[in-house]
């Protein structure tokens, strides 16, 4: 069966001097940090390229954030970056607010706290996790058309969306505590495939050198 390799990439840090979770809100832009993670994670394609992997396609979620992250990579790869709206940002009801203990308090905000296995509180985990996997299957099918067997592909999404797919690939239960998700920011979680099964998934941190220090409001 061929293999083909699709690395979920998350975003780098945003310029978000509010704190606010920013969701699928416009024009949030990269900080000098973001934007040197982003060049990090470019780096490291391109040494991969280097020693042989066929990186052959590109995809970004269509939010400013992520792409901006995908734009040294393409520039490193020699990809045009395409834009795939089913890899964006999870809705959530407290976009654009702070979220704080203060704020979950307030009774006006407990109807969305009612059940967090969904969650209340914005789009199900299970329609995030089904619109990403179907777009790294097509993804998969086209990095496979371009490259063949032992083909890769990189897809710029972000936190939420990246984590609950990668739990579906390890048949895990979509409900999960946000403090332990193994997705820091510029992160690689990818999806290994034998023909159309995931025989494996792997993580890695190309910019782990500059994550001391980074942001870490949710969904930042």
């Amino acid at each position: 069966m061929p293999r083909v390799t699709v690395h979920l990439l998350r975003h780098g840090e945003v310029f978000n001097p509010e704190g606010v979770l920013y969701g699928r809100l416009p024009e949030f832009h990269l900080s000098e940090r973001g934007r040197a993670m982003a060049a990090l994670v470019a780096d490291h394609l391109r040494q991969k390229a280097d020693d042989g992997a066929k990186l052959v396609h590109l995809v970004a979620s269509p939010l400013t954030r992520a792409q901006e992250t995908a734009q040294p990579s393409a520039a490193a790869l020699g990809l045009d970056i395409r834009t795939d709206v089913r890899i964006i940002e999870a809705e959530n009801h407290f976009e654009g607010r702070k979220v704080s203990r203060h704020e979950i308090l307030r009774p006006r905000n407990w109807p969305y706290f009612w059940n967090p296995l969904r969650p209340s509180w914005g789009e199900p985990y299970k329609q995030q996790a089904a619109r990403v996997m179907e777009a790294v299957h097509d993804v998969r099918r086209r990095a496979l058309e371009l490259g063949g067997d032992e083909a890769e592909a990189v897809m710029v999404s972000h936190q939420l969306p990246i984590w609950v797919t990668r739990l579906t690939a390890e048949n895990k239960p979509l409900w999960h505590d946000p403090r332990r998700r193994e997705c820091t920011l510029a992160s690689l979680t990818s999806l290994v495939f034998d023909g159309e099964v995931i025989a494996n998934v792997r993580y890695s941190e190309p910019a782990a050198s500059l994550l001391p220090g980074a942001a870490t409001t949710p969904g930042a």
